[in-house]
């Protein structure tokens, strides 16, 4: 029995009256689901967080898909004076647009469990209630789905644009969606960052230019909060509000953070996507499979091995095709070498973000050159690698290459004592770090966080050890958890996974077998997987990396989401900054670890 029904038989028994249905998935990943009504969402998903067996308390992934009006032809036969003739009559089956939910439990662990919803006649009806309120990751991911599919979440506490501008009028990711010649581009501001007005906050529309019937897209108003100082004070003091970013250099040029601030403490904070979208999954639909191998190299263009090796299991996911052996032990090698590539650097700019300067980051790239070495005399490439395929990778390591690696393994543990010994007990870092941007294990299990930010705040939850994907069940390794979930503790936890990351690396490079790289039965030209959906995901250096795909039994998917970890864990970004001085934001966000890449996709 699936997961999908099991958790049926506990709906039915919980709402008799529920209109809950389960949907099969004829392909290997046999990934089965249950759609519910939207008018039964809300009471659903309240249990599913609070009462079923197990309790879901995770919800990782929320996307759309749009399915548009399609046309059936039927054949009749009718008996008129003794002869049979037959008619062909052609049946309009109304579109309608889908809310997918894929939930996990954190206590019970490798337990997927997906959710969907419909939103009835996709030109008459696209609003579903949010579920914002009950699980703080859908917030961003919600909006993302507003943006880019119309669908309009009741209830949702800030229901503007994620990634297009508030002048755009159409929706990208529909299926019907025609990209004009040029783009009459006539912004209007983001919203003001301060207290929302009643009305904005109970009632986001949609635009009154909308395709959508009925809708409205009045942008949420905001209002200017009054600071009254010591009771019995008269006067009264406007906010300050400012922007940090795009240009600001720890928002990496392309992302923007609006602050409002008493003197220097941070009150309210908003963050700014979209400068660096391009439409990455619209353009992974209009290829094959494939051929969107070597996109999977911009998202995290830190990472990009990791982005492929996650694109390539949910694929295998999809269609059945196991690996060979010594291809899954590359893979482990090249995955834990870009988490010491990736968990480096992001220490190197988080103590230049405090005002280190560039020696720290030098040190770091010194090592991180070392890796890109290996990596382009195996890929071809230093950061767009494009190396991993369906069923293997694309070569063998190259003579020597094997060699050259465990040279590396073995001398980094002396970089990263060094480093250790010039930055941990630093009083100026322990100052800037500790007690700040706390997050607590609740809140970050609430807001999908994943990856080093969960598991400082305490949460034991790494995905190699609870999906154990690829080979990661066979090595010896523990997984580092922090006690406090602040800035310092998110620090300590990527020095000590790089100390893990190594133990698996010699462990992989004493192990890796002889053999072919490729199974020969994967067919990469032509590829065609069976009709049906999968959700792969791998723990990436930044936290979970997915990638949800519906296949129609074409060359080319029919539905490709990336589920990015720097957007998710954005999600909770406020939280952690109220109170502290505009000074810290930047630390702050520089231990999150985001690549805008990734973010904006």
């Amino acid at each position: 029995m699936s997961i999908a029904e099991a958790i049926l038989g506990q709906i039915r028994e919980a709402f008799p009256m529920a209109e809950v249905s389960l949907v099969s998935n004829p392909s290997p990943s046999k990934q089965d689901s249950l759609r519910v009504g939207a008018a039964d969402l809300l009471e659903i998903a309240r249990w599913l967080r609070n009462d079923a067996e197990p309790a879901f308390d995770y919800l990782s992934n929320l996307t759309g898909v749009d399915w548009p009006d399609t046309t059936v032809k039927e054949k009749t036969k009718e008996r008129r004076e003794g002869k049979e003739t037959e008619t062909t009559v052609e049946k309009k089956i109304p579109g309608f647009l889908e809310v997918v939910y894929h939930f996990y439990s954190v206590s019970l662990r490798k337990v997927p469990f997906i959710l969907r919803v419909r939103t009835g006649n996709r030109r008459d009806q696209v609003a579903v209630p949010s579920l914002a309120g009950i699980w703080r990751s859908a917030e961003l991911q919600e909006r993302e789905v507003y943006d880019l599919y119309g669908v309009i979440f009741k209830g949702h506490p800030d229901l503007r644009r994620l990634l297009m501008w508030e002048g755009f009028e159409d929706f990208p990711m529909r299926k019907d969606y025609v990209e004009p010649d040029d783009y009459e581009y006539e912004p209007t501001p983001h919203g003001r960052v301060l207290e929302r007005s009643q009305s904005a906050a109970a009632e986001p529309m949609m635009s009154q230019k909308s395709s959508i019937d009925g809708a409205s897209n009045a942008e949420p108003s905001y209002t200017i909060r009054k600071q009254s100082g010591l009771e019995g004070e008269s006067a009264a003091e406007d906010l300050l509000e400012i922007s940090m970013g795009p240009h600001h250099p720890s928002t990496h040029g392309v992302f923007q953070m609006n602050v409002a601030l008493d003197g220097e403490r941070v009150v309210r904070l908003k963050p700014i996507f979209g400068y660096l979208h391009r439409n990455h999954e619209k353009i992974a639909e209009s290829a094959t499979y494939l051929s969107s191998m070597p996109y999977t190299d911009r998202l995290d263009y830190f990472n990009s091995m990791a982005n492929n090796w996650a694109y390539a299991l949910s694929v295998e996911t999809l269609a059945g095709i196991q690996p060979t052996e010594r291809a899954e032990y590359i893979r482990v090698i090249l995955a834990e070498l870009t988490r010491l590539l990736n968990h480096t650097c992001l220490i190197g700019f988080l103590v230049m973000d405090m005002g280190a300067l560039g020696t720290p980051l030098m040190y770091a790239f010194r090592e991180r050159e070392k890796i890109l070495d290996l990596f382009e005399s195996l890929s071809g490439s230093r950061m767009m690698c494009n190396y991993m395929r369906f069923g293997g990778c694309r070569c063998d390591l190259p003579e020597g290459w094997l060699q050259q690696a465990q040279k590396f393994i073995d001398e980094f543990p002396t970089f990263l004592d060094d480093y250790e010994r010039l930055l941990t007990g630093n009083e100026i870092l322990k100052a800037r770090t500790q007690q700040v941007g706390l997050l607590s294990p609740e809140l970050a299990v609430n807001a999908g966080v994943s990856g080093p930010m969960l598991r400082a705040s305490g949460v034991n939850y790494d995905l190699r050890k609870v999906d154990a994907y690829g080979i990661y069940d066979r090595f010896d390794f523990r997984v580092p958890l922090g006690e406090v979930g602040d800035v310092y503790d998110r620090y300590m936890i990527r020095m000590l996974e790089m100390r893990e990351s190594l133990k698996i690396l010699q462990q992989a490079a004493r192990q890796i077998p002889q053999g072919p790289v490729m199974n020969p039965k994967a067919r990469l030209r032509g590829f065609r997987p069976p009709a049906g959906e999968a959700y792969g995901r791998i723990e990436g250096p930044k936290g979970e990396l997915g990638f949800y795909l519906i296949s129609d039994g074409t060359p080319k998917p029919y539905r490709y989401r990336v589920r990015p970890p720097s957007l998710v864990n954005l999600t909770i970004l406020e939280d952690m900054c109220l109170n502290h001085a505009v000074a810290d934001v930047v630390v702050i966000l520089g231990s999150i670890d985001i690549v805008l890449g990734e973010v904006d996709r």
